[in-house]
């Protein structure tokens, strides 16, 4: 639970449930699962609030996608109600085949605007990247935080987020691990007090 009375989880499709369970490996990020099926992360952008429908549409046509949600907790004075919002308003993540055909369905999905690239094309995500918005959502304390390029970059060793990678920032005296997703220009951050961190 963050201080803000919400916590942060996971839209995924069926098939990428076991994913959560995947050890990330230090310096490899996930990569061996790009190689061996031959396929890639993309970002697509999609109209206001459709992301969680465009998720299911996709489901039912066979696409592996992935939605980071924020969970939050809103009380009124007779009821509470828990609200799930995307992390990343107007973005919905794929793995497919990097061709054309591949694209189609995905580009045929009511709401879907575009892949985010040159001529909407589509800029494959690394894996590692998509493995560490993951691994930090797994953390109560993780927030959104606005996107960050420069800065020291560091690795976490030991613990749950062993081998993640981010910049270190802080964040009301207290430090940070900001991740970021660069073909969407967006970032999450994660407290790490009483990890040890090593420049990268």
């Amino acid at each position: 639970m963050t201080e803000n009375g919400g916590a942060l989880s996971i839209f995924e499709t069926e098939q990428a449930a076991s994913f959560k369970d995947v050890q990330l490996i230090p310096g490899v990020g996930g990569n061996i699962a790009e190689r061996a099926d031959g396929l890639q992360w993309f970002a697509i952008q999609t109209r206001s609030r459709h992301e969680k429908r465009i998720h299911v549409d996709l489901q039912e046509k066979g696409v592996h996608a992935y939605v980071p949600l924020n969970v939050k907790r809103h009380r009124w004075s007779d009821r509470c109600k828990i609200v799930d919002t995307p992390l990343f308003p107007g973005y919905v993540f794929v793995k497919i085949a990097p061709d054309a055909q591949s694209r189609v369905p995905v580009l045929r999905t009511s709401g879907v605007i575009s892949f985010l690239g040159v001529r909407g094309v589509g800029v494959p995500i690394p894996e590692k990247e998509i493995a560490a918005i993951r691994a930090v959502l797994r953390e109560e304390t993780a927030v959104p935080h606005p996107f960050l390029e420069l800065g020291q970059r560091v690795r976490i060793c030991g613990g749950s987020l062993d081998g993640i990678e981010g910049i270190l920032t802080s964040m009301d005296g207290n430090k940070s691990l900001v991740v970021s997703v660069q073909v969407i220009q967006k970032s999450v951050a994660v407290r790490i007090s009483g990890y040890t961190v090593v420049p990268v």
